[in-house]
């Protein structure tokens, strides 16, 4: 240990890029549709051909301030029923529907799944004004989706074709909702009651927020007439299911089981960042893989799954987004803390020994994909859950579905500065075309790296600087103002092991200041206030 004498509150990685070939490539292309609409967070659905939208918001992110979050006046207030062939976009007041349906179906952040015909809907955050506040709703929704399109498509009531229940165990927002032979899995997610705001359920307009922790698996029995739950069973894990607002895509393992991988998603105890490890869901059971961690495309986005039985080998593929890490210009893998909107494009493959590796394979065309979807072609080979049948595609470039919907950021960071100009709902639609044939790509790995922490903060004389490196190595350590004016810069020769630098900033005007490390292979930062 280099002079130091504090031991490190958390633990960051040596990430190495390697050259690489992936088994394919994606690529996106805009596909013209007028009048689409602008969307993100939302429920889908599909049948004959056309998609159908519920719910989600018509803004962009959410604004910090509480007064301004989640403003109701950007609720999607109508059932959209879409026509990718024909370009036709039909829609459809949710002021049709009872009070209880209506409400839940303009929240955001909803879990669904379709069944055959059937879309089924479970909770949702939103503002009630039966309740005068922000909720999470308890309810589980059935649609009838060939005859809520009909309806939709020709102007006629749509309330027949809904139905719900209420059912406190399923009061869950943010979560995920999967199907795996006639058993649904709800999956992490929190009940949130209450107005947004980033500085605690107990400042300003105070909020209740429970984390589920858990699996929830279930049966829905459904005759077409009522809804019941039934063969309920929940399995909590408070250390390792308490995430959010996170990716859960259907598997197929390489002992040919079947089950879902929870990716990432937010938030860690001890620090409001991303989780880096998955989860593994089965019926009954679940697996965590501390042996992985993924480092891009770390929240909700648009994704699709690809298995190949000949090489045993099953592939995500992340669309966008919003991650912590992202492959700077210069091919360096930057961790921003403030976990920016990204454009990269991501695969994740488990391969027939059960070992995982993250690619990344290209960018979107702009800072896109958070709170988007994936939509599969309507050709496309694929099993009853949803994978894509690989090795059925051509060598050549296949359309093989759309991204849809989603928040499209002007710049990376705007939490912080956002007047609600700064971000929109996407109205845009992006044909994603696949090629079998090996490209080029970087792979992803990582050893424990810097763990950068400040103190006292705030400082008034003497700043301490703490990090650590795995290898030897030479990093450079940079001071910037809040204008990103550098103050001090420094180059070091370090071999490995911890190390504390102090520094002397009583000079320095009050104020924020911004410490950057970074070396060839990684780079990070971290804000002090001086006094």
């Amino acid at each position: 240990m280099k002079n130091s004498v504090f031991t490190i509150a958390f633990t960051l990685f040596l990430v190495k890029m390697l050259a690489q070939n992936a088994s394919f490539s994606a690529t996106l292309q805009e596909e013209p549709f007028p009048n689409f609409p602008a969307l993100h967070s939302f429920v889908d659905g599909n049948y004959d051909g056309k998609w159908v939208f519920i719910g989600g918001r018509t803004d962009g992110l959410h604004q910090r301030q509480p007064f301004a979050a989640f403003d109701p006046d950007f609720n999607n207030l109508n059932i959209w029923v879409t026509d990718i062939a024909t370009k036709q976009v039909w829609s459809k007041p949710l002021n049709e529907l009872s009070v209880d349906l209506m409400e839940q179906l303009q929240s955001s952040n909803m879990e669904y799944v379709q069944r055959g015909d059937v879309l089924y809907i479970t909770g949702g955050y939103g503002y009630s004004p039966t309740v005068g506040e922000w909720v999470t709703y308890p309810y589980l929704t059935a649609v009838d989706l060939s005859g809520l399109v009909a309806a939709v498509v020709t102007n006629a009531p749509v309330a027949p074709y809904f139905r719900q229940l209420t059912d406190e165990r399923l009061r869950v927002t943010g979560g995920y909702l999967g199907l795996l032979n006639d058993e649904f899995f709800l999956v992490g997610g929190q009940v949130f009651q209450g107005r947004y705001n980033p500085h605690g359920p107990d400042h300003g307009p105070g909020f209740y927020q429970k984390y589920s922790n858990a699996i929830k698996q279930f049966n829905i029995d459904d005759n077409g007439t009522s809804l019941t739950v039934s063969s309920y069973a929940e399995t909590v894990d408070t250390a390792n299911l308490h995430r959010r607002d996170y990716n859960m895509a259907p598997q197929i393992f390489p002992n040919g089981s079947q089950g879902f991988t929870v990716f990432s998603g937010v938030f860690q105890y001890d620090q409001d960042l991303p989780w880096l490890n998955t989860v593994d869901v089965f019926p009954g059971s679940y697996t965590v893989n501390n042996n992985f961690n993924q480092y891009l495309n770390q929240y909700h986005t648009a994704h699709a799954g690809f298995f190949s039985a000949t090489q045993n080998e099953m592939h995500t593929l992340f669309f966008g987004g919003i991650s912590r890490y992202y492959l700077n210009a210069d091919g360096v893998l930057k961790d921003d803390p403030e976990v920016p909107f990204v454009k990269t494009i991501s695969l994740i493959t488990r391969k027939a020994d059960g070992s995982m590796t993250e690619l990344k394979l290209g960018e979107m065309p702009s800072l896109l994909g958070a709170g988007a979807t994936f939509l599969p072609a309507a050709s496309l080979a694929m099993s009853q859950d949803g994978i894509v049948n690989l090795d059925a595609l051509p060598n050549e470039n296949t359309l093989i579905g759309y991204v849809v919907g989603g928040i499209e950021s002007s710049l990376p960071n705007i939490l912080f500065i956002d007047d609600g100009t700064l971000s929109n709902a996407s109205g845009k639609v992006y044909k994603v075309f696949l090629n079998k044939q090996s490209t080029p790509a970087v792979e992803i790995k990582g050893e424990q790296y810097f763990g950068l922490k400040l103190f006292p903060n705030p400082a008034q004389e003497k700043l301490t600087v703490n990090f650590s490196v795995p290898v030897d190595d030479e990093v450079e350590l940079i001071f910037k103002d809040s204008t990103g004016k550098i103050i001090l810069q420094e180059k070091r020769s370090v071999e490995l092991g911890e190390y504390e630098l102090s520094y002397e900033i009583g000079q320095w005007s009050s104020g924020v200041y911004f410490v950057e490390i970074r070396s060839e292979r990684f780079e990070t930062a971290a804000q002090f206030v001086k006094k």
